[in-house]
């Protein structure tokens, strides 16, 4: 059935308005504003991560190719390349960034009761933090070498449905294990890291907060063994000990007891070595845990494939956050979408299908039906499997 209204507006139904124009006068968005409002920025900038523009003069055009249909499709102002421009270099893009957190608390709430492989009750979460480089001479506030400018990506990927829990984007300097300090940690919630983010003085915050953190041991970590556990050695631990630091620094920053983990990886023929502050799970489920961390970086890998966060429509700091949060809430609609919908397709599929069909006036569900869930992205196969949700 034809429901007379365009594909684009009807996805942008699944975008709470209360909450966006909540986000807009919270930073006076629209303060002097006559024409070409923060929605319709908004809708500019979402329509240009649909289609996968490649500049503000593309976006331009291909909006002005359908002026009959812009009212239609959401918009109440004319589309020029200098109005644009002029709103991602000056909207505040913390505008964008406290919505795509309003669009991050519905998703984890849809995603909240499903699997992610291991069979826990906990909260589980992968942090980790990719960086996208830039040209030093066009973005010189990005700092990160002599010669070379980037902005990092921060990322708490909650691994129940692949929602990202909390973003933040800093220069390429910004170490990474300083995001530690940006989280607010939840008790009995499970962190996973890689070894770059060893801080014991930051790790035994979570233990302090009665949460839990999985890492990889580095080579050099000087410790006692108090006792070890008996364990399984079909399985691939090889020992299950409980330690405590002995460096002179490391154990004044963690003076309790920690659980070190030799695992022995048939798969890939490496021997792992785990260090958590959890007593209570198996050692292979430990092991199994820290395998999961690697859905943050298949995270990182689909959004930069299928998101325009690569290359900016501007070059000022405002712009290039106000695109890449833009850019994270369109990610976040399409899986809040798939979820209300009970669509079978991966993400990946549904962008596909959106990205020619937004003009179109069919029912949403009549366009994203055409296509069967089975044939899709078979050049990726392992992001398929992370994102087929």
């Amino acid at each position: 059935m034809n429901s007379g209204r365009t594909i684009f507006s009807q996805v942008m139904d699944f975008v709470p308005m209360h909450e966006f124009h909540q986000c807009v006068e919270r930073y006076q968005g629209s303060y002097k504003v006559q024409k070409f409002s923060c929605w319709d920025h908004f809708l500019c900038m979402a329509f240009a991560q649909f289609t996968y523009r490649e500049s503000l003069r593309d976006i331009e055009s291909c909006l002005n190719a359908q002026v009959s249909r812009l009212y239609h499709l959401g918009f109440r102002s004319d589309i020029r390349r200098s109005t644009l421009s002029y709103a991602n270099n000056t909207r505040d893009w913390r505008i964008y960034a406290d919505f795509a957190g309003v669009l991050i608390s519905i998703a984890k709430d849809l995603y909240r009761g499903d699997s992610f492989g291991v069979e826990i009750s906990n909260t589980a979460y992968a942090l980790d933090a990719t960086t996208i480089d830039l040209c030093l001479s066009t973005f010189p506030w990005a700092l990160f070498r002599q010669t070379k400018a980037a902005v990092k990506i921060h990322t708490l990927l909650d691994l129940r449905g692949n929602i990202p829990s909390i973003l933040s984007i800093s220069h390429g300097k910004f170490h990474e294990v300083r995001a530690l300090d940006l989280l607010v940690v939840e008790p009995g919630a499970l962190y996973i890291v890689d070894k770059g983010y060893i801080d014991f003085a930051r790790l035994h915050r979570f233990t302090q907060s009665c949460a839990y953190f999985v890492t990889r041991s580095k080579s050099n970590m000087q410790f006692d063994r108090l006792y070890s556990n008996s364990v399984d050695k079909r399985c691939g631990t090889m020992c299950d000990q409980v330690i405590r630091l002995s460096g002179f620094y490391s154990a004044k920053e963690y003076p309790d007891t920690l659980r070190r983990i030799k695992y022995r990886d048939d798969e890939r023929k490496k021997i792992l070595v785990f260090i958590t502050n959890n007593f209570q799970l198996s050692s292979l489920t430990i092991a199994q845990l820290y395998k999961e961390r690697w859905k943050v970086e298949l995270f990182f890998k689909w959004i930069k494939q299928h998101l325009r966060i690569k290359a900016f429509y501007g070059t000022s700091e405002n712009a290039v956050k106000t695109q890449i949060w833009i850019a994270l809430s369109v990610y976040l609609i399409v899986a809040i979408m798939k979820k209300r919908l009970k669509l079978e397709q991966s993400l990946y599929t549904i962008l596909q299908i959106l990205s020619v069909s937004l003009f179109e006036k069919n029912h949403m569900l009549q366009a994203l039906s055409n296509m069967q869930p089975e044939h899709e992205e078979s050049h990726s196969l392992n992001q398929l499997n992370l994102f087929n949700l």
